[in-house]
């Protein structure tokens, strides 16, 4: 016969299991239940007219959203070149300086930055690009939502270089190799995995952000890829659809929804998919 008071540990232990398989799966229920909704109301006014039409004026029947989705690639696009290589280098440098003055007050901004509501750095970018320059501009855009990029990708280039051993340098100084090269040719390119890992989080972080856009690009009616002006995009279009009396704009909105979750989620999963196919952990 079993000790009592070994099948009372067994019996907690087992209840504290299934509680914490309870508690997961409550986590999932709200994405779930978020996902089911936007794909209902969403999925039905998809179609290829949707994805290659603009919107039409009130009253008119149809219209699609094309204006936004090249909007969206482009400003999110025009971000990423401005805040990979940046991030990137910010990165290196955070990994090869670990102690110092500079590198801690460095580590400090990046972590400050991270926590900066995006609608302020919006109206930040408003008063440093939009009001200088005089208009609204997807370029202006663009350099916001770069700077929400940043935190992500140097804490994530940072982070990954950081696992790798310290022999693969000491390797390629041996060889007589400058340290540049060394950094460029081996040390990069062995955490190339995270680092393409980082930059993906940050593009899906971005991609749905509407408070700065407001403020910086502001949207356009119209099919336009002129950074200099201002350019729709599907958060924008989302929002002002979603808000408006008219029923024909929100079932554009729901649609917008549904393309903008589905970009998101594949973004998120290929990130995923790449993290463990490398054994890279972030």
């Amino acid at each position: 016969m079993m000790n009592p008071r070994i099948t009372y540990r067994k019996t907690k232990s087992n209840a504290f299991k299934v509680l914490i398989f309870v508690l997961a799966f409550m986590i999932t229920l709200p994405l779930i239940a978020i996902i089911f909704y936007i794909f209902k109301e969403g999925v039905t006014n998809i179609n290829w007219h949707f994805l290659t039409n603009v919107p039409k004026p009130v009253g008119e029947i149809g219209g699609g959203i094309a204006n936004a989705l090249l909007g969206s690639l482009l400003i999110v696009f025009t971000a990423s070149v401005i805040a990979v290589p940046i991030g990137i280098m910010c990165g290196i440098y955070l990994s090869e300086n670990q102690t110092g003055k500079f590198s801690y007050w460095s580590r400090l901004a990046v972590d400050v930055l991270q926590g900066i509501p995006s609608i302020v750095i919006g109206i930040v970018i408003y008063f440093w690009l939009v009001k200088p320059i005089g208009t609204f501009s997807a370029i202006s855009g663009s350099v916001a939502l770069s700077i929400m990029m940043l935190p992500i990708i140097i804490r994530s280039t940072e982070e990954t270089l950081k696992l790798l051993p310290d022999s693969l340098k000491e390797a390629g100084l041996a060889l007589g190799l400058p340290y540049h090269r060394v950094i460029l040719k081996v040390i990069v390119p062995c955490g190339v995995s995270g680092i393409l890992s980082g930059v993906m989080l940050s593009v899906a972080r971005i991609a749905g952000e509407t408070a700065p856009l407001l403020f910086t690009a502001f949207g356009n009616p119209y099919l336009s890829a002129n950074i200099g002006k201002p350019m729709q995009s599907l958060p924008l279009l989302i929002f002002n659809y979603a808000t408006s009396p008219y029923e024909d704009w929100h079932n554009l909105a729901w649609g917008a929804s549904l393309i903008l979750l589905l970009w998101v989620l594949l973004l998120n999963i290929f990130t995923k998919l790449s993290t463990r196919r490398w054994n890279v952990q972030l």
